[in-house]
């Protein structure tokens, strides 16, 4: 990657945290010069979603391709044979720009990033205020079934284990709090020179 002159923020979560709504409330922050950055998955699309603006939909052979070519940032197989992962031309579409790119990604995903550009990387875990809370979240969203839901909450329970790995965490117990202590927390890294 040849220009790394942007900063990156890397919101990392358990499914139920509100990150995503914190990362849309970033990037309505116009001033701070953020872009999304969108990732690559092998899945298929879900409902509405369209390719290149929620991801880049792939085929596993050449999400695999890519893989064996050296051209993500990070990537990992987060379900047998459905991978996710963002793209070195992801990143430097952003920075070309001359725009900050900001990620709603995976907590392994998210400290990866971290670990390859750690003085360009403000690295955030937003935490529910409990994983009953989590739990609750997911189950008034009424888009997973009992299953998944279980699922995701024994996945958190691993995902809260690596919190202490980020920059900071960003306990989200109150949603208006949360995007205002992450606004703040993005302008000091953006102000850090």
């Amino acid at each position: 990657m040849k220009n790394k002159t942007g900063k990156l923020f890397v919101f990392s979560a358990p499914s139920g945290s509100g990150k995503t709504t914190i990362v849309h409330h970033l990037l309505a922050q116009k001033k701070m010069n953020l872009d999304f950055s969108i990732s690559a998955t092998s899945r298929e699309k879900r409902g509405e979603e369209i390719d290149g603006k929620d991801y880049h939909f792939i085929s596993l052979k050449n999400f695999k391709n890519h893989i064996t070519n050296n051209d993500f940032i990070e990537w990992e197989e987060v379900y047998n044979n459905n991978f996710y992962g963002t793209l070195k031309s992801e990143i430097e579409r952003i920075w070309n720009q001359g725009k900050h790119a900001i990620f709603d990604i995976d907590v392994v995903g998210g400290l990866r990033i971290k670990e390859k550009f750690p003085e360009q990387t403000l690295a955030v875990f937003v935490q529910p205020p409990s994983i009953q809370e989590m739990e609750k979240r997911l189950r008034n969203r009424k888009t997973d079934t009992e299953e998944k839901i279980q699922e995701r909450v024994k996945k958190a329970e691993r995902e809260f284990q690596l919190a202490k790995y980020f920059d900071e965490i960003l306990i989200n117990d109150n949603l208006e709090i949360a995007k205002n202590d992450a606004t703040v927390l993005v302008a000091d890294f953006l102000n850090k020179g």
